[in-house]
């Protein structure tokens, strides 16, 4: 059976009210992880500026841009430069009223291939997304990389079993998160365990159920009264943990996956061989009520 490895890296940074610092310091970490030998680098979700959905802040909309813009103009040179996929989070403009929270995705030649916008938005104490960002409208995507065929979605995206099986079945080898998930100061450390447990929890079944790899990549550090978890992981088609990140600290990390392991576990694990399609009709119900 042939055999083909692909490097994904991770960073996992902290971030500050400078956009221009936050940008600057990616691009060094970036670096960093190329260094190591990625060929795929994924950022967190919102990776230029603070967590800024804290709070309904009309002035926040200025940290904005168009996608493809500036930014991705200048990933694009360094994905160039260093022959490697960059997936790149952003808070996208896309005209006068209408805002998205947006994934783009940049080939290793620096080629702009596509942008995913987030699907499911929260709206919860402390993630006041809806204030901020439509519906995403470009449906699941999947983009053909110089290195892997991949999926993006992004953090609340995470808890939906459906957003996951929609990508794999669009023949993802590789479902990347970017996210900005934390713990509010009140909570007790019981509470912190069971939330992070949860979340990872949860993505680990993406990997099992649709036989891909999964690479979750959050922020870290202190922004008002959010204490991001860090915890960036790794996890293989048999949900096993490749690789956890520190709570606390930045990590730039690469791990070598080994794509056919995707093959070894469909052949084994025959969950999409014997799924009842003919059933699943009901799943597009919001609820299902009594008669």
């Amino acid at each position: 059976m042939e055999r083909k490895t692909v490097k994904a890296g991770l960073v996992q940074m902290a971030c500050v009210a400078d956009k221009k610092a936050n940008i600057e310091k990616s691009v060094l970490l970036i670096r960093e992880a190329a260094g190591k030998g990625a060929e795929i680098i994924c950022l967190q979700e919102l990776f230029a500026s603070e967590y800024f959905c804290w709070e309904e802040n009309y002035d926040n909309f200025s940290l904005a841009e168009t996608v493809p813009g500036p930014t991705t103009k200048l990933f694009g040179e360094l994905a160039a430069e260093l022959d490697v996929v960059l997936l790149v989070s952003l808070f996208e403009k896309r005209t006068r009223g209408i805002y998205h929270n947006t994934l783009a995705v940049i080939d290793a030649d620096g080629t702009f291939l596509g942008k995913y916008r987030k699907n499911h938005i929260p709206e919860d104490p402390g993630y006041y997304e809806k204030f901020y960002f439509t519906p995403g409208d470009t449906g699941y995507s999947v983009f053909n990389t110089k290195y892997a065929r991949i999926g993006a979605l992004i953090c609340w995206d995470q808890w939906y079993p459906e957003a996951s099986r929609i990508t794999s079945l669009m023949g993802a080898d590789i479902l990347f998160f970017p996210t900005a998930i934390g713990w509010a100061l009140s909570q007790s450390e019981d509470v912190n365990k069971q939330q992070y447990s949860a979340w990872q929890t949860i993505q680990r079944s993406h990997a099992i159920a649709n036989g891909v790899f999964v690479v979750s990549v959050n922020r870290t550090g202190l922004e008002h009264d959010m204490n991001f978890w860090g915890g960036s992981f790794v996890a293989d088609p048999y949900g096993e943990v490749l690789f956890q990140g520190s709570h606390a600290d930045e990590e730039v990390h690469v791990e070598e996956l080994d794509l056919g392991k995707i093959d070894e576990v469909r052949v084994h694990w025959p969950f999409l061989r014997d799924r009842r399609i003919d059933s699943y009709a009901p799943i597009l119900n919001r609820y299902i009520d009594e008669e």
